[in-house]
């Protein structure tokens, strides 16, 4: 470990290191039910994995959309980004050309946005739903 105590090394701000510990995260590992997953009336199925009111940061959920089926065009109250890790598909985000995703792409919708996501293809289409700040159901905003 290199000596900082020196004067050099103390004028070098880049070289100072700061520990942050999360007063709100609690270590542990979470196990969302896959007997909770709820059919929706934005026509896809979602499952809770991490929605809980001692984390307003960030709330994570899985979305499943089956063959052949289109989201509800709507908005939400807060930024989400989906994670694609099964299947492909286009979506539509505001004023964006509407784009095709598959298995690793990121896609990102800032508060407000109109978004939806069609499953083009003939196996289920699967995402990560990541809400910050933490999704509340009050926030969602149908547009059809």
């Amino acid at each position: 470990m290199p000596d900082c105590t020196d004067e050099a090394s103390r004028s070098h701000d880049w070289l100072r290191v700061e520990i942050w510990k999360s007063e709100v995260v609690k270590s542990g590992i979470v196990r969302p039910d896959p007997e909770a997953e709820l059919m929706t009336s934005e026509r896809c199925a979602i499952l809770e994995s991490w929605n809980d009111e001692s984390d307003d940061a960030v709330s994570i959920a899985r979305a499943r959309v089956e063959p052949g089926v289109t989201t509800q065009l709507h908005r939400l109250d807060v930024d989400e980004r989906y994670v694609i890790v099964e299947g492909r598909g286009r979506v539509r985000v505001g004023e964006l050309p509407v784009a095709q995703v598959g298995t690793g792409d990121v896609v990102l919708i800032p508060a407000g946005t109109q978004q939806q996501i069609t499953n083009d293809r003939d196996s289920a289409l699967v995402f990560y739903c990541i809400c910050s700040p933490r999704f509340d159901p009050a926030g969602y905003e149908p547009l059809e």
